[in-house]
């Protein structure tokens, strides 16, 4: 059988393309797609920039929502590879319930964030209760996600924005502070709150020496994305003399043991607090899979709040569900 997918071409654009299904390998289920996650992963994979890992599909796509093929339980599936599509096949282990009362197609934004977070400042950084957090990037689908969670586990919450408009946005999510990255020097500012135990940082280079001089004693820093550069200038003797740790980590090229780990702690962390209405992932827009490409624009920029999705499924007059797109 065929089923429509995105296909990268080697020119890098998104292109609409009829391909076979996957077959399933030994332990593997199939699931037929409802809708599928944006991540800037994907960005960075149609630029060519971030070759998905061995053995993985070409195609971009790094979680989903859908419906089990041999089962039909509503699930989200985090993959290494090939979520825009109508099908994908999905280790057993990186599969979960979609969490009470979320919406099956919002839900396709919901795994890949929630355990990167909890994999990053619960699991690597060990954060606790009365710690202070510093997130960078608080408007994306991370950085929402983040600035919840910690809050939850009752931590101070610090996080950078693109604007002074989204500066309200973001403490209502529970930030304790809030800056414009563009206009504040922010090591001043996060110096004078006293300094963070925990930064979660997606830049990257040009942020590493501001990073470790924002820490405090036993501090540590996360690095989970390279958004402003890959490499940068560590300030090892400030390191020391704070004994902290740099810590560097991805989720997709983790084996699948790695990945069902991660997924029952967030299981058992966040799919309580989905249910109950504690944590959110604000949507910005739901666009048809054909629009992949509109999709990656929308995260190029910059500015969106929260998740996009794509919508896969098709109604059986071969139209999709309702769209929408928040203001910008």
């Amino acid at each position: 059988m065929s089923m429509r997918a995105m296909t990268i071409t080697e020119d890098h654009r998104l292109e609409l393309a009829e391909l076979p299904e996957p077959v399933p390998a030994p332990g593997e289920v199939l699931v037929d797609v409802v809708a599928a996650g944006v991540n800037r992963a994907d960005v960075a994979q149609t630029a060519g920039q971030y070759p998905p890992p061995p053995g993985a599909s070409e195609l971009p796509g790094l979680e989903v929502s859908g419906r089990r093929r041999d089962t039909g339980e509503e699930v989200v599936a985090l993959l290494a590879g090939g979520g825009y599509a109508e099908v994908v096949a999905v280790p057993e282990g990186q599969l979960l319930p979609v969490p009470e009362g979320v919406d099956l197609v919002e839900a396709a934004g919901v795994v890949e964030v929630a355990a990167t977070v909890v994999s990053n400042l619960v699991l690597e950084a060990g954060l606790a209760e009365g710690e202070t957090v510093l997130i960078h990037g608080g408007t994306g689908g991370i950085g929402t996600v983040a600035i919840q969670l910690a809050r939850h586990l009752g931590a101070r919450v610090l996080t950078t924005v693109g604007s002074d408009e989204a500066i309200p946005t973001v403490r209502e999510l529970g930030a304790d502070r809030a800056w414009n990255r563009r206009t504040t020097d922010l090591l001043e500012a996060v110096r004078e709150t006293g300094g963070a135990d925990v930064i979660l940082d997606v830049v990257g280079g040009p942020t590493l020496g501001g990073n470790v001089r924002m820490l405090r004693e036993h501090g540590r820093l996360v690095i989970i994305g390279t958004l402003g550069g890959a490499s940068g200038e560590l300030p090892i003797g400030l390191l020391m003399g704070r004994r902290g740790r740099v810590i560097g980590t991805t989720l997709r090229s983790r084996p699948t043991e790695g990945k069902r780990e991660i997924l029952e702690a967030t299981r058992a962390l966040a799919w309580p607090l989905f249910s109950a209405g504690e944590l959110r992932i604000p949507i910005h827009a739901r666009l048809p899979l054909e629009q992949a490409a509109e999709a990656h624009a929308i995260l190029h920029e910059g500015g969106h709040l929260g998740k996009v999705i794509l919508e896969v499924e098709e109604s059986a007059g071969g139209h999709r569900r309702g769209r929408h797109r928040s203001g910008r």
